[in-house]
């Protein structure tokens, strides 16, 4: 697994894996940027592009930049 500096890990939305900074920074509209220790989320979906949370409608629709927060 992959870590980030900064206190955050990175994690591809199309893959579901975690990646290292520079890949994140390559390719910023299909990646997120998570707070390591944050907590559960209780398996919210959220954009990849905005860092929000969205519904399951909207996460089914654009599946390479959502991700499923465990």
């Amino acid at each position: 697994m992959a870590k980030g500096t900064g206190g955050k890990n990175y994690r591809s939305a199309g893959s579901g894996q975690f990646i290292t900074k520079s890949q994140a920074d390559r390719n910023p509209k299909t990646t997120l940027g998570e707070q390591r220790g944050g907590g559960s989320t209780h398996g919210a979906h959220r954009s990849a592009i905005s860092g929000k949370f969205v519904g399951p409608a909207a996460a089914a629709r654009w599946p390479g930049k959502t991700i499923k927060d465990s």
